[in-house]
């Protein structure tokens, strides 16, 4: 058995243990009402029925002559009512509620005064609930009762005080209410299992009618239908499942887009990669190999040739892997840069400087536009220097003869701008979207392509690392402009 069988099953007996326990409380509870009222009902009612006892006592036995109970008149009577009615238990008082005369056996009675306040409040209610009054027989149980004044020639001699709810009927109601407190519950707990089982039935299934239904999308994503999201069920713990999931179908879906488009992109590297750092090496390998088979026939000339070509060609092969090497670097997030004041029109210059012998055997003009007053920038001098070199050799790529570079510096505030414009073949509208993604190359008719597409992608590593952006403006035929902001060193 696995881990989660034991803790749904335990989960399972816990939430049983739960509704009995609740099931038998609501069952004590409910007989304990039932009990309680049964017993209001029957006080009531028995109030209502022998209410008048006493008072037919004191109008047609005269129990009181010259102040004495009349024992032969009134014991026969009282006698006869007690074995009509065993619950009544029918007592004399004098006006101060002392007893002075009953019919039970004399051991049995405990109390020899009755609270004659209860007596007299009895006596003033005229209609609605009576109040309790004493039990000679059991003191320490207020009892129902009935009520009379008993006058002789007009004055009153005592009271006729009959208990209503006799020893005899406590008896009989505790044995009644023992079996009915028996049959409630068992009707009770019958009646609410039967309940609870056709609720559990409904319930059980429409859980797990909406569980089977999640299980059959579950199952269709395990067997390769991505777009399969679970319907419904917007609330409750089942919302909460059926949303938790179709989120994470949504972000596997995402994850396998990125990985396939992780993988496109590793295909076109391996291409890119192949095609590019082919060429070099091919180039080195043939004169190498003349070189080689000729190297007695060859002039110095022809050998001084040939060792710069080799040269060249060694020269581009360490730039692509450089280009390489630091993108693999970005794209791993190992790059810190190390970021110090410094005057940008000082680097450019010497980046310019570098670029003057190139510029000149293409016939490309270079040309940069700054001022004096110019404020330091605060940001990598490496990295920098980087982007720049980037995107010069970027213009230079798609410049033709004759054209021309220019490189602007502009203050912004505190911020410093820079603009690489060139007069080369131009971006089209929709290549612009994607010339800074990794190993894209800009499609074009006027050449073959150069590079390896990752300039670009560099640039863009590199001033996010500067919590900057690159733009681009351009249209075919009419040139391009890059341009960034860098942080003045104010901002640092």
């Amino acid at each position: 058995m696995s881990v989660k069988t034991i803790r749904g099953n335990l989960l399972f007996w816990k939430i049983a243990t739960v509704f009995f326990v609740l099931l038998i409380i609501l069952g004590a509870v409910f007989i304990f009402i039932a009990s309680k009222l049964s017993r209001s009902y029957y006080s009531m009612a028995h109030q209502q029925l022998y209410g008048n006892v006493a008072s037919h006592l004191a109008n047609f036995t005269h129990p009181i002559k010259n102040g004495q109970p009349d024992t032969a008149v009134t014991h026969d009577i009282i006698h006869s009512i007690m074995v009509a009615n065993p619950s009544v238990e029918v007592y004399l008082l004098d006006t101060t509620g002392k007893i002075t005369d009953y019919v039970v056996p004399d051991k049995s009675v405990h109390k020899r005064q009755v609270n004659i306040a209860a007596v007299k409040q009895w006596l003033a209610v005229k209609n609605g609930e009576r109040p309790l009054g004493d039990n000679p027989k059991q003191p320490e149980a207020p009892s129902i009762f009935s009520t009379a004044p008993v006058y002789e020639n007009g004055t009153l001699a005592g009271y006729v005080y009959a208990v209503l709810s006799s020893e005899t009927q406590r008896k009989i109601l505790t044995t009644l209410n023992s079996d009915l407190s028996f049959q409630l519950g068992k009707y009770i707990f019958f009646c609410a299992l039967l309940i609870a089982l056709i609720v559990g039935v409904i319930t059980f299934f429409l859980i797990t009618d909406s569980i089977c239904q999640i299980a059959v999308v579950v199952r269709r994503f395990k067997e390769g239908d991505y777009s399969a999201r679970i319907e419904g069920y917007g609330k409750g713990n089942l919302g909460m499942l059926t949303s938790t999931f179709n989120e994470m179908a949504e972000v596997i879906v995402d994850n396998f887009d990125k990985i396939r488009a992780t993988d496109k992109f590793r295909q076109e590297l391996i291409a890119n990669v192949s095609h590019d750092l082919r060429t070099p090496l091919s180039i080195m390998q043939g004169y190498v190999e003349t070189m080689i088979i000729k190297k007695d026939s060859l002039s110095e000339k022809d050998k001084n040739k040939y060792l710069s070509i080799v040269l060249e060609s060694s020269k581009k092969l360490s730039v692509l892997v450089e280009q390489l090497f630091q993108y693999a670097k970005l794209e791993a997030n190992q790059v810190n840069p190390q970021k110090e004041q410094f005057a940008l029109n000082e680097l450019v210059s010497d980046i310019l400087m570098a670029y003057q012998l190139k510029a000149k055997e293409n016939n490309i003009s270079l040309n940069l536009h700054t001022t004096d007053t110019l404020l330091p920038v605060f940001a990598d001098i490496a990295l920098t220097e980087r982007v720049m070199q980037n995107l010069i050799d970027n213009a230079f790529k798609f410049t033709p003869g004759g054209g021309g570079i220019t490189i602007r510096l502009k203050q912004l505030d505190s911020d410093i701008e820079v603009r690489i414009t060139d007069t080369g073949i131009g971006i089209a509208q929709e290549e612009q979207a994607y010339i800074f993604e990794r190993y894209k190359q800009l499609h074009t008719d006027q050449g073959p392509k150069k590079g390896m597409g990752i300039g670009l992608a560099i640039v863009k590593k590199v001033l996010e690392l500067h919590h900057s952006t690159i733009q681009v403006s351009s249209a075919p035929g009419k040139g391009a402009a890059f341009w960034f902001v860098l942080p003045g060193a104010a901002k640092k």
